[in-house]
């Protein structure tokens, strides 16, 4: 069974030390994920393990021996690595790339024999390469390329297998299929260290995370433990909505801002969004990630407003799946509605079933309190009601609600109104 063991690492380019008194294990099976802001030492820790950077202080240890007192061969034999870019400079095939992972289980000037083919098509078979096998390298998409790079690395038929953003360049199904892979070859006895971006990809495939920042590691283990709101915090300097996602099982991270003052993030001014059916999901995430206070109403559960705002942590007015408003929801929502600086009304269909909806921005009004009203699509076309809503909504003009083209238009306006009220 292969083991790593990484022992007060610390490493620099000439001066400047990238990496501070790093210390973890790691072993057969597991499939580690690397995290942390740009700089902080992600790729640098790969070439370290990987025997390209010698750190000035601390050893690496793959199966108890210094890998820095290994033949380069030996290590080749053990460790692949898949570097973030990879170039190739002539314009080899495909094949003969992918043959290239076996340079360290050959003499020096043997070629390659029929073992050593057929390894390099069970790898480019893994990876979906196969049918580019004759291909010229130059001529192969970004996606293709990363993929033939993967298959390169497996080809050394490695212990330890190291990535540098294995999903660059990919598409989303081509980084699930490129991910499980990675995730079956660990249960097959390897050992996977790979850099993400994606908190959510490397929540969902890792065994344990570690989180660097400022050159240390700031917390290592199961996702749980190491993706919380506060380690995203310090490590990314951004506020993050963490939960489990309902299909995976997995933790799923939503990033909703960046961190400042509590001034910046408009706390004393709350903004209550109308709307329903999908129609306030992008409206929500921009003023949300703007740092806005949001409130939301009424929603139906399992509609997708109502999955949005839950995502964001959004308080919100909500009533039962496919039902009407009822009295307590309306209630609920003319409270926040109460509670807000302003409102703003997303271009929803309205039926009997929400219809309330337009009677609590009527309320709103009615209160003074400012509200905007999104209608770049007519009424008419979004009424169900046989006339009904159209009637309220001309009631609302009639009361002075500010009407705008598009959510751009709304926020600006919202910004007047808050600047307004705290100048």
């Amino acid at each position: 069974m292969v083991s790593l063991e990484i022992d007060g690492v610390s490493c620099r380019y000439e001066s400047i030390e990238v990496l501070d008194s790093l210390s973890f294990s790691a072993k057969e099976g597991e499939f580690i994920g690397v995290l942390g802001p740009n700089g902080s030492g992600k790729t640098t820790l790969l070439r370290t393990i990987s025997r390209t950077l010698k750190p000035h202080r601390g050893v690496v240890l793959l199966d108890s021996r210094d890998i820095y007192q290994m033949a380069h061969r030996d290590v080749a034999k053990q460790v692949a690595v898949v570097p973030q870019d990879s170039v190739v400079a002539f314009d080899f095939t495909v094949l003969d790339v992918v043959l290239m992972g076996r340079n360290p289980h050959l003499n020096r000037f043997q070629f390659e024999s029929s073992d050593d083919l057929l390894i390099a098509k069970e790898s480019m078979e893994l990876t979906e390469t196969w049918h580019l096998a004759d291909r010229p390298i130059a001529e192969v998409s970004g996606g293709e390329r990363q993929r033939i790079v993967i298959a390169r690395a497996l080809a050394q038929k490695p212990k330890v297998l190291l990535l540098d953003e294995p999903t660059l360049h990919l598409d989303i199904n081509s980084q699930i299929e490129v991910l499980d892979l990675l995730k079956r070859l660990c249960k097959e006895s390897k050992l996977v260290i790979a850099v993400f971006h994606d908190f959510n990809l490397a929540a969902r495939y890792c065994d344990k995370i570690i989180l660097l920042h400022n050159k240390k590691i700031v917390s290592l283990g199961e996702p749980e433990k190491v993706l919380t709101k506060e380690n995203i915090s310090h490590a990314f300097r951004v506020e993050a909505f963490v939960k489990h996602h309902p299909i995976t099982g997995s933790l799923y991270v939503v990033p909703l801002l960046r961190s400042m003052s509590r001034k910046m993030r408009k706390e004393d001014f709350r903004i209550h969004i109308i709307c329903g059916g999908g129609s306030g999901t992008s409206l929500m995430t921009k003023l949300v990630r703007e740092g806005w206070n949001v409130t939301a109403g009424v929603l139906n559960i399992l509609d997708t407003d109502h999955e949005v705002a839950q995502t964001l942590g959004i308080p919100t007015a909500t009533e039962a799946p496919f039902s009407p408003i009822t009295k307590e929801a309306y209630e609920e929502n003319l409270r926040l509605i109460q509670q807000s600086g302003a409102v703003i009304v997303a271009e929803l269909l309205i039926g009997h079933g929400n219809l309330k909806n337009l009677k609590a921005v009527q309320a709103a009004l009615e209160k003074s309190i400012p509200t905007i009203v999104i209608n770049n699509i007519p009424i008419e076309s979004r009424d169900f009601t046989n006339g009904e809503a159209e009637r309220l909504f001309k009631q609302l003009l009639a009361k002075r609600a500010i009407i705008v083209k598009t959510e751009e238009e709304g926020i600006r306006v919202l910004e007047l109104l808050r600047n307004q009220r705290f100048s």
